[in-house]
């Protein structure tokens, strides 16, 4: 099993920076796939980023895609998401997950989850 601890989000102005870090517990971590979701007000979670074991393959949700990066540190046993150029839409609870297995952008596919960073785009 792994226990993640998501950080990084806060209240940042349209156009500005943040980088989330999900830490992660445990010996396996650069065995498990990594994800980021986030659930807006209102709306359903949402994949937004995936990357593999190695971190030789990223996914991206078409709304991110050449605004967000996301990394791993497997040393570090820790995940970040680089988020740039932000918009008020990405507002959200932004959460992390893991799964063994192959990279994915399904929740169902993850079995272990954060407990949930907030960030807020004010315009």
């Amino acid at each position: 099993q792994v226990q993640l601890v998501d950080s990084g989000g806060r209240l940042v102005q349209a156009g500005g920076s943040l980088r989330l870090s999900c830490a992660a517990s445990g010996r396996t971590f650069s065995s498990y796939v990594m994800g980021w979701f986030r659930q807006a007000p209102g709306k359903e979670r949402e994949f937004v980023a995936a990357i593999s074991w190695s971190g030789g393959i990223t996914y991206y949700a078409d709304s991110v895609k050449g605004r967000f990066t996301i990394s791993r540190d497997n040393a570090k046993n820790t995940v970040y998401l680089q988020m740039n150029s932000l918009k008020p839409e990405d507002t959200a609870v932004y959460y992390c997950a893991a799964r063994r297995g192959n990279i994915s952008k399904l929740q169902i596919d993850y079995a272990y989850w954060g407990q949930g960073t907030q960030v807020t785009v004010s315009s």
